[in-house]
């Protein structure tokens, strides 16, 4: 951020100042919630959380450089100098909200809001790829998309930024409305109504209700960018006023709008990279059309590359430009379709960092199309399956595990390795549907004891955050020497 005052900080995040005598001290520009990462200059926002109270570590953060404190109280024993920088405020979320309001509110400023069911992550990272070489673009790092992350991430705007991406993630009605009153959004994309968090939502219906919120934020002048092939999000054309933008991975859609982009003519390599045309009419220009080749593991991310084109057109790119600096996009967060080969030939795909049952699939499909296009010159090698359960699925939680497994089943997967609640269930129910060698583990340990692929086989990692799985991926690439490595 550009430095404030500590005066103007007090202003804009409606706190006190501590000491009067610091008002003139500038702050910035950094702004961190962890200690460790202050730096000369540093605003740090301690939170209080459950098990960790970011009061405890003010005095930490002063010896790295931290000018300055957004807290709700002053511990007794700081530091008198210290003390000095700290701004009292009934709500670090809430302040640290405001500021980021401040920070995006001048007229240079584009921001790229993008939600989703799935994909967001790596749409968000494809958008801020290909928008960095038409102007100076902050993103988030990693999956920072609820009410921290967002604020947290447009702190680091500043007066030469043309564009913010914001990715928003929802646990509920309004969650949405409340991120896009932070970061205002000129361009809203949205990916997907499918069925992760169905648990806290109750259903679909209500993830779509939530989902629109970015929609309705938009501007008349902005542009409302909407997957022309889910009839949930088309559905929110109806709630804008923005233009309308449709995009899809495969196929022109059928519906009018101001801007349509589509993928044409896909094909894969061997580790399924796809390559395709990428299509675009808008109204009142003639068609146009441009190679890309990505180098993202996965025939999903053909729709997500349609989505962060149509994304990059709105914000005034041409679309040759476009088209190259999706082909040089490469993975920019962990644990995503990660894609590595051993010394031996066993390639494992990571994609340990979330799972719903709409991911799950296209990352089983994935694994089958891998393991299909190396069997025309390897015969005989086989693909594994080590997925670990899926969370915030409420009362559909056992039937859509159990459609995960069936699925295992018909897509001709040789190995099932299920861990979780329902583990059991996936066994019973692949082997139903043909997978030949089901198995349960324990846990991560026992999970990576139980995969023993032979030379060229083909292995998927995958679960919810939350159980780790990608222990599972260090552990099978662990296996053989230091020239393992990433397959770009």
């Amino acid at each position: 951020m550009e430095k404030l005052t500590l005066r103007r900080l007090a202003e804009v995040v409606d706190g006190r100042l501590h000491d009067e005598a610091a008002a003139d001290r500038l702050v910035g520009p950094d702004v961190v919630i962890d200690s460790r990462e202050a730096t000369p200059g540093t605003l740090f926002v301690a939170f209080a959380g459950e098990q960790v109270d970011g009061h405890n570590y003010i005095a930490k953060a002063a010896e790295l450089g931290a000018v300055a404190t957004l807290c709700q109280h002053v511990p007794a024993d700081l530091d008198p100098e210290v003390a000095a920088g700290c701004v009292i405020v009934a709500d670090q979320t809430t302040a640290l909200g405001k500021l980021a309001r401040h920070l995006t509110e001048h007229p240079g400023l584009a921001v790229i809001g993008i939600t989703g069911s799935q994909g967001k992550t790596s749409t968000k990272d494809l958008v801020a790829q290909v928008l960095s070489g038409h102007g100076e673009t902050v993103a988030p790092q990693g999956s920072f998309n609820n009410e921290i992350g967002v604020p947290l991430t447009a702190t680091r705007v500043n007066d030469s930024t043309r564009f913010l991406v914001s990715e928003m993630g929802a646990r509920g009605i309004g969650h949405i409305r409340y991120l896009c009153s932070l970061t205002p959004p000129s361009i809203g994309v949205v990916l997907n109504v499918g069925h992760a968090h169905v648990g806290e939502f109750g259903s679909q219906g209500a993830i779509a209700e939530a989902k629109g919120e970015l929609v309705e934020a938009l501007p008349a002048d902005g542009w409302a960018v909407l997957n022309g092939t889910d009839r949930r999000v088309v559905a929110m054309a109806s709630r804008t006023r923005a233009r309308v933008a449709l995009f899809s991975g495969g196929g022109r859609p059928d519906t009018a709008a101001d801007l349509i982009v589509w993928a044409d003519g896909v094909t894969a390599d061997e580790v399924d990279r796809h390559s395709f045309t990428l299509r675009v009419e808008r109204t009142g220009t003639e068609p146009q059309a441009a190679d890309v080749a990505l180098r993202l593991v996965g025939r999903h991310h053909v729709g997500n590359a349609a989505a962060a084109a149509a994304a990059a057109l709105c914000a005034g790119m041409e679309l040759p430009e476009v088209a190259r600096a999706l082909s040089e996009a490469t993975p920019q967060s962990r644990w995503r379709m990660e894609v590595s080969e051993r010394t031996d030939g066993v390639i494992v795909v990571n994609d340990a960092y979330n799972a719903n049952p709409d991911s799950m699939l296209a990352a089983l499909d994935t694994l089958a199309r891998i393991t299909r296009r190396r069997r025309t010159r390897q015969p005989g090698i086989r693909s594994w399956a080590i997925l670990g359960q899926m969370f915030e699925l409420g009362e559909t939680s056992l039937d859509e595990h159990v459609a995960i497994a069936r699925a295992v089943g018909s897509l001709q997967i040789d190995h099932l390795i299920a861990l979780g609640e329902f583990a059991d269930d996936m066994k019973t129910s692949a082997w139903a549907a043909g997978c030949p060698a089901p198995m349960t583990a324990r846990d991560a340990a026992h999970a990576a004891e139980l995969a023993t692929p032979a030379p060229g086989d083909v292995m998927l990692v995958k679960a919810s955050r939350a159980v780790g799985l990608e222990k599972v991926a260090d552990a099978l690439l662990a296996v053989g020497d230091d020239t393992t490595g990433v397959v770009q």
